[in-house]
């Protein structure tokens, strides 16, 4: 069974293309149905972009079929994804989900396939990762993990079942577990949590990761990085500055494999924890920045 691919839009045509022809890379899409949901802009301002985005998804061709559904109102990505993964997922019972400033690998497709179908009845097992940082440690080929990446993910019906939409329920139930350091991975996802509870953030991906967290339910996750952000920098609704996470796309052959027992790898948990303390760092932050300063002053 081939999985629907859900694309979440909005105003930036040319990563939206650049997506849709990453995608197109792969044997398995002519064999995929594509649902896009291209929210509609928030001002005068936007007009303009989205209907470039608008024009651009009608040209597009090389898939099953493409489902083009246009949001007559701004969503915010938070609500458009909520919002599209339950109605694709209500028809077909799983789904791959991308965002339109991603670049996949041609392995991608088939490597989420091949997941949904191998864990489609392992119950502790509801999401896929195909992201994972760069790191100077080395990560298995796949590993289990209770923490969701929003950057080219997967789920099914059952796995969607556990996310919880109230922000506030969620940190209680993390705090109550005396689990906060641990969900914050080296990173500060806990706070992100908490923004979400105060409205200071609309984020879905904070609230997807900590379902699967207080759950103590699982991503299955590849050791490489089947997909890139390219939407960082200029004209970005939230990525914005200086990339912190980038990687190099692995774009040679991997394929899921069936782990026993299912748990969580805590040997890899805690190599991803380090590799987002090494990212996140002060060090690394003004690497970053120097090193965007120097490209613009040579560009």
């Amino acid at each position: 069974m081939i999985a629907p691919i859900i694309l979440f839009t909005y105003r930036r045509a040319a990563h939206t293309r650049r997506c849709v022809e990453s995608i197109k890379r792969s044997p398995l899409a002519v064999e995929s149905q594509l649902y896009i949901f291209s929210d509609a802009p928030k001002g005068d301002a936007d007009l303009a972009d989205v209907q470039d985005v608008r024009s651009y998804l009608k040209t597009i061709t090389g898939f099953k079929s493409v489902v083009i559904e246009e949001a007559t109102e701004n969503r915010g990505l938070a609500n458009s994804v909520i919002y599209g993964v339950g109605k694709v997922l209500d028809e077909h019972g799983r789904a791959i989900v991308l965002e339109d400033d991603l670049v996949l690998s041609p392995n991608f497709l088939s490597y989420m396939n091949e997941a949904l179908e191998m864990y489609k009845d392992e119950e502790n097992v509801i999401n896929i990762n195909s992201h994972v940082l760069s790191s100077p440690m080395t990560f298995s080929e796949n590993f289990l993990i209770s923490f969701a990446n929003s950057w080219g993910w997967a789920t099914w019906k059952r796995g969607w079942a556990y996310f919880e939409p109230d922000a506030k329920t969620l940190l209680a139930k993390i705090k109550e577990q005396g689990r906060e350091r641990e969900f914050d991975m080296g990173y500060h996802f806990t706070r992100m949590l908490r923004e979400q509870c105060e409205g200071k953030i609309n984020s879905w991906a904070i609230r997807w990761n900590a379902s699967l967290f207080v759950n103590r339910k699982l991503s299955l996750n590849a050791g490489r990085p089947l997909v890139v952000n390219g939407g960082f920098g200029v004209g970005a609704t939230h990525c914005n500055t200086p990339d912190l996470f980038s990687v190099k796309l692995y774009t040679g052959e991997i394929h899921p494999q069936k782990i026993t027992p299912v748990e969580e790898d805590k040997k890899m948990r805690h190599k991803l924890r380090i590799t987002y303390m090494l990212r996140t760092s002060y060090t690394n932050k003004l690497r970053v920045l120097l090193l965007t300063k120097l490209k613009e002053l040579f560009q």
